[in-house]
C-alpha cells in the first residue's frame, strides 16, 4: 500500500499518482487543513502569492474540470507539506521549489484560471497589505 492509499498526511507526494482517487482525496484534505495557515505564514515572503491564491481559488471552483482541479490540489498540497525539496525556512531560496511547482501547474492547467480567480486573489492580497 502506498503512502497516499493509506492516508499518511506526512508522506511525500508522488506526482505519478496525482490523479488517483485516493491521492485526490488526500490532497484535498491536506489543502483544506493546511493551506490558510501556510499561506498566512508565507504570504509576505513569496513573490508568487497572487499565482498561488489564484490556483487555490480555481481548484475550489466547481466549474474547474476535475483533472485540472486534481493537479492544482497536488501543487497546493506540495506547498502545504512541511517537508519539501528545499526547506521553506531557508532565506531567499526556501520557496523556490514551491514557486517551480506552481509555475509548472500553471503551465499545464493554467488556462482554467479565470479572471474571477485572479481578481479574488488580488483583492485578498490588497486587504492583507492594508491590514499590515
Amino acid at each position: 500500500m502506498t503512502a497516499h492509499a493509506n492516508g499518511d498526511a506526512t508522506a511525500p507526494l508522488d506526482p505519478r499518482k496525482a490523479l488517483e482517487p485516493a491521492t485526490i482525496r488526500l490532497n484535498e484534505m491536506r489543502v483544506r487543513r493546511g493551506f490558510w495557515p501556510a499561506f498566512r505564514k508565507a504570504a509576505a515572503k513569496i513573490p508568487f502569492a497572487a499565482d498561488l491564491l489564484s490556483v487555490y481559488y480555481c481548484a475550489r471552483d466547481p466549474e474547474t474540470p476535475a483533472t485540472a482541479k486534481a493537479m492544482m490540489m497536488a501543487a497546493l498540497a506540495y506547498f502545504v507539506l512541511p517537508a519539501d525539496a528545499i526547506p521553506d525556512v531557508l532565506p531567499v531560496i526556501g520557496y523556490t521549489d514551491d514557486a517551480a511547482v506552481i509555475a509548472a501547474v500553471l503551465a499545464i492547467v493554467g488556462r482554467n484560471l479565470k479572471p474571477r480567480h485572479k481578481d479574488a486573489a488580488r483583492a485578498l492580497l490588497d486587504r492583507m497589505a492594508a491590514d499590515a
